[in-house]
């Protein structure tokens, strides 16, 4: 393999952003396993004090990860979001105004291989989501494992991360007053096995959970299309059925993550590496379908407003596709 190194004279800024990248990866693949290591090598050291306060703590908090969290707008408004920004670029882009006196749960689509413009525009303000929307509280919503561990649980909750259990949507999507944005990415992992350059196909016709919630609190559904998000990454070819895609569903059945075998470029070089590419992200908020509260949602209503949900995604990406460099023969097929 030819290897494409980059030129030395490359100007700071780039540097930054590609650093500001790096950080984002590592915090993604590998900050939760050092998090873990480093509350254990306390734990068994002579400050083992300290671990036992953070236990005392971590038993007393235990419960907010599904109660909205605990957001830091400092953490969120960090420079170090700009950069990470400016790499692809990742571009917010609204369609309508959003009434802050209610809830709304945002579907958010493809899940791509690190969801990187749901990261990039939710959980940061490095594209303006308060600008914005004024009034709302962004959360996008995690698998409830990354919350059990020390430390990284409560660094990802600075930036509007919570679990994504049903209690913790339900307690989003019910907030009396209005104002919170629960953002889910309704493929899961088992759509970041097939996101690859040039992918449309989505996971949403037996996603029925969050449409059911949505109905029982009267949360208003929102559809959102991620332009950009499976180009950043190429992927080995796992077709359904075969040996590693029979293996990566069993390893997601047993540890409830996927585990895509995915690749990009490297800090130095622009052939091999762990780095996503850069691509642009563009990240269309649609209008938002509103919802009738409905406390015992009946299996019609559930898929009245599932196939009603699908027809605005479809309308959504139909819309603006050309923008965003997809052709007029592209659709999106929904499995």
């Amino acid at each position: 393999m030819r290897v494409e190194f980059a030129p030395l004279n490359i100007p700071l800024r780039r540097r930054l952003q590609t650093a500001a990248t790096l950080q984002w990866v590592f915090s993604f693949l590998a900050l939760a396993q050092c998090c873990l290591a480093a509350f254990v090598l306390v734990a068994l050291s002579d400050w083992w004090i300290v671990a036992l306060l953070y236990a005392g703590w971590l038993w007393l908090d235990w419960d907010t990860p599904t109660c909205g969290g605990r957001r830091s707008q400092w953490v969120r408004s960090w420079s170090v979001w700009d950069f990470f920004r400016d790499y692809f670029p990742v571009t917010l882009v609204k369609t309508v105004d959003l009434d802050p006196r209610k809830n709304y749960i945002f579907g958010f689509h493809p899940h791509g291989v690190l969801v990187a413009g749901a990261f990039g525009n939710f959980c940061t303000e490095a594209t303006g989501f308060s600008r914005l929307f004024p009034g709302l509280r962004s959360h996008l919503l995690m698998l409830p494992f990354w919350f059990r561990v020390p430390l990284f649980r409560d660094y990802i909750m600075c930036g509007g991360l919570v679990s994504s259990c049903k209690s913790s949507l339900s307690h989003l999507a019910s907030r009396t007053g209005g104002g919170n944005v629960a953002v889910i990415a309704v493929g899961g992992a088992p759509e970041a096995l097939d996101a690859r350059p040039g992918a449309l196909t989505l996971q949403v016709l037996n996603r029925k959970g969050f449409i059911k919630l949505a109905l029982k609190h009267g949360a208003q559904l929102v559809p959102v299309f991620s332009f950009g998000e499976n180009e950043l990454f190429d992927q080995m070819e796992n077709p359904s059925g075969s040996p590693l895609r029979k293996l990566q569903n069993r390893l997601q059945s047993i540890l409830g993550v996927a585990m895509p075998l995915f690749h990009a470029r490297g800090v130095f070089q622009y052939s091999f590496g762990l780095i996503p590419y850069r691509k642009p992200i563009h990240t269309v908020v649609g209008k938002p379908i509103a919802v009738v509260q409905t406390p015992s949602p009946s299996s019609e209503d559930i898929e009245m407003l599932h196939r009603l949900y699908m027809q605005n995604l479809t309308e959504l990406f139909e819309h603006h596709k050309r923008n965003y460099g997809v052709s007029d023969e592209q659709h999106l097929t929904f499995i």
